[in-house]
């Protein structure tokens, strides 16, 4: 389609230019021009050509004249980019010092100046140097004032001065003005200086922005959140905070965790387990689940009917085995403890396990295991290697006998593994 516009395009300006001629050739025009003595005589046509070519032998001779000093400056523009792509693959590199010394001889272009500056300012900042990263930020504002605010932000709270962080941001937040960076480094300097509510203020337009992505918005979120309900100072703030959270947000699993958890230390047992239990309605979640079994008060005989009524469509879940056999360590039920937490190690071996299997040794009187159960959990913590019991094959519980068949939604059996 593209040929056929040319063509006509073509045929458009031959025809243009064959009634021009026509009409130039009848009467081509006088031009006379006497200066001194001097008399030229031509028609329009000619005189046109000649100021045409008069010019563009002016502007010849004028770059002719200019190229020395251009190719100066273009080889000053050429070293800064080299200088500014070398700085920021060193600090990409983890050189900073190639970085900063790079980037700094970039910055002496002016059109570089900026993000020069800006990184330079982030690599002293990483080597440990903060006054002198915050000297080149006070260069770097004239250029690009905002990014240098929030750097500047970014580099105090490295130094552990997240209150003067905090003071630089809070007039830009305050008027809505900060960009996407600026937010989330007022959320993490707020958890940094502690105050929960500019850090939760902070959460809405940081998500209306987009600029991060999903997974690192919600460790975020989560962790905003969990700070907020742990500084609540009493069950009515606590409940306060939490009626007044999003809805999104109360689902988040660490947010109701970290509630459930804050709730029951305030003795609001039953608001508690009714938040764990409604969101295991909603999603099956590991967390929450082994957060059932270590709330603190309530009937824990209920508790237990209700942890056993999961059994069914979670029967090889090490986290629920684990939650049973905490809440049985708790209730004295020692041989169903050791059973539940049994088979929660053989399917997911975990320092919390021992811990509870060694409780469950110790309420029976037997020391020795109780030890050995507390040894393979702090080995575990530690990363080293753990001892089996005396009891067990090689270390591996075999629950084949005791695990509830497994099927998928067209009601198949599953095969093991």
């Amino acid at each position: 389609m593209s040929l056929w516009r040319w063509i006509l395009l073509l045929v458009v300006v031959a025809a243009l230019a064959a009634f021009g001629w026509h009409w130039v050739a009848v009467d081509p025009g006088y031009v006379l021009v006497r200066l001194r003595g001097w008399r030229v005589e031509t028609t329009v046509v000619a005189a046109v050509l000649i100021l045409l070519v008069a010019w563009a032998v002016l502007v010849a001779a004028w770059r002719l004249l200019r190229w020395p000093f251009g190719a100066l400056s273009r080889r000053h523009r050429r070293l800064s980019r080299k200088r500014l792509a070398e700085g920021l693959i060193a600090l990409m590199e983890g050189r900073h010092g190639d970085a900063e010394r790079d980037l700094n001889r970039a910055s002496r272009l002016d059109a570089l100046r900026g993000v020069a500056l800006l990184a330079s300012a982030e690599a002293a900042s990483r080597r440990g140097e903060h006054s002198r990263a915050l000297e080149i930020l006070a260069e770097a504002s004239q250029a690009a004032p905002q990014a240098a605010r929030v750097l500047r932000a970014r580099v105090l709270r490295r130094d552990g001065k997240a209150a003067e962080a905090l003071a630089l941001l809070a007039p830009d937040a305050d008027t809505g003005v900060l960009p996407p960076g600026g937010w989330r480094e007022l959320a993490l300097t707020a958890l940094a200086a502690g105050d929960t509510r500019r850090a939760l203020a902070a959460l809405e337009p940081l998500q209306k922005s987009g600029a991060m992505g999903t997974r690192g918005y919600a460790v975020l979120e989560a962790k905003v959140l969990v700070a907020a309900i742990d500084a609540a100072p009493d069950g009515a703030a606590l409940n306060t905070l939490w009626s007044q959270l999003p809805k999104t947000q109360r689902r988040a699993p660490a947010a109701i965790d970290a509630y459930a958890r804050r709730a029951a230390g305030f003795g609001l047992v039953l608001p508690a387990m009714d938040e764990l239990e409604s969101a295991l309605r909603r999603e099956w979640t590991p967390e929450l689940v082994a957060a059932y079994g270590v709330l603190a008060g309530g009937d824990l005989d209920a508790r237990l009917r209700r942890a056993e009524s999961w059994l069914a469509q979670h029967p090889n879940d090490p986290a629920l085995l684990l939650a049973i056999g905490r809440i049985c360590v708790r209730s004295r039920l020692w041989g169903k403890a050791r059973q539940c937490l049994e088979r929660s190690l053989a399917l997911e071996p975990g320092g919390g396990a021992w811990e509870a299997l060694g409780d469950a040794w110790q309420g029976q009187g037997d020391a020795s295991q109780a030890q050995r159960c507390y040894r393979n959990a702090l080995a575990m913590a530690r990363g080293e290697t753990v001892r089996p019991s005396p009891g067990q094959t090689g270390g591996v519980i075999d629950t084949s006998a005791i695990a509830v068949e497994e099927r998928d939604e067209h009601g198949v059996p599953r095969l093991r593994g």
